[in-house]
């Protein structure tokens, strides 16, 4: 298995109550000390901030969330805001946002979806359940539709087999794909999804490579020509996850910023989500990838307090320009 590292571990000799005392002096008043706001906030773990917004809701009885909304304006907000979110919550509030905004995101479903462990999975429904009162599942029924629709429903059951492999199975598989390419009926469409959705990671290393043996081709170079539209987007990147999730998180970083003119929320959201995850990795990916660095990327597109806290989650350092 691939080893992984994120870019934010919990801070040493940690202290909430002078956190929370800090962000208060840093909340107060006409201004507000934004620098103070990203020291401590990107260099404390997820679960350390939880701890703070306790300490600070004790002391002054207010919501730190709903100080930093109040105080905070565009995109600095959402990163400041998104570090506040326990990861299964700030899962569902992406996925809330992409489906309830005006359009569907479907490229943030895709990569939250095609990318979360089953645990993960299981723990933003139920994020998405309490915090919005609202099924995640009928959610994506009702705003989503086709192929699409029910390869996404499949994903969000959470149900994939884990650890196992059979490599006779494999071979079988792998024809299944090789025929949904061929013939492009629903009966195969779905055929396709469900082995996409419900294999284990390591069984599908196994399928990917007997395709490879049956068809002479990639699967993923199989399914572009096959398929288009977000159907084929996010069998795409169910395959790129399990074959390696940081460099499928470094192509979205890469095309979020180059194709799409800085897609902020895409990059806010990635870098937030798998900060404590693998981070580090997917910036190695990146400069492997796209000889630039990540770092570099950011701050050329991104200015102010907003380009200085998505570098602190980076935790990027000066050779890395």
């Amino acid at each position: 298995m691939l080893q992984v590292q994120g870019t934010i571990f919990p801070a040493p000799n940690f202290n909430p109550i002078m956190d929370a005392q800090m962000l208060g002096g840093a909340l107060q008043g006409f201004g507000c000390d934004k620098d103070m706001l990203i020291d401590i906030l990107t260099q404390r773990c997820n679960a350390q901030r939880l701890m703070i917004a306790e300490a600070y809701q004790s002391m002054y009885g207010r919501d730190l969330i709903g100080d930093l909304k109040e105080k905070l304006s565009d995109h600095f907000k959402d990163v400041m805001v998104g570090l506040m979110y326990p990861p299964s919550s700030y899962d569902a509030h992406e996925l809330w946002h992409a489906m309830k905004g005006a359009g569907t995101e479907e490229n943030c479903l895709i990569d939250i979806l095609a990318s979360r462990t089953n645990g993960e999975i299981f723990q933003m429904r139920e994020a998405y359940c309490l915090q919005y009162s609202s099924n995640l599942q009928e959610d994506i029924y009702s705003e989503t539709s086709g192929h699409f629709r029910d390869t996404l429903m499949n994903l969000a059951q959470g149900t994939r087999e884990e650890g196992y492999t059979d490599p006779a199975m494999a071979a079988q598989d792998a024809m299944v794909l090789w025929e949904a390419c061929q013939q492009k009926t629903g009966e195969h469409k779905t055929m396709l999804q469900m082995i996409l959705c419900n294999k284990s990671y390591q069984q599908l290393w196994l399928v990917f490579q007997e395709f490879q043996n049956i068809s002479g081709q990639d699967i993923v170079d199989a399914i572009n020509e096959c398929y288009d539209g977000y159907f084929q987007e996010l069998l795409v990147a169910i395959v790129l996850c399990i074959r390696d999730k940081p460099a499928y998180f470094a192509y979205r970083l890469y095309s979020a910023i180059h194709d799409f003119g800085f897609h902020n929320k895409t990059v806010i959201r990635i870098l937030i989500a798998r900060s404590e995850i693998d981070l580090m990795t997917i910036r190695k990916r990146y400069k492997e990838r796209y000889g630039k660095s990540l770092f570099h990327d950011i701050k050329n597109f991104a200015s102010g307090h907003y380009e200085k806290s998505l570098l602190a989650i980076c935790a990027g350092d000066a050779e890395d320009y």
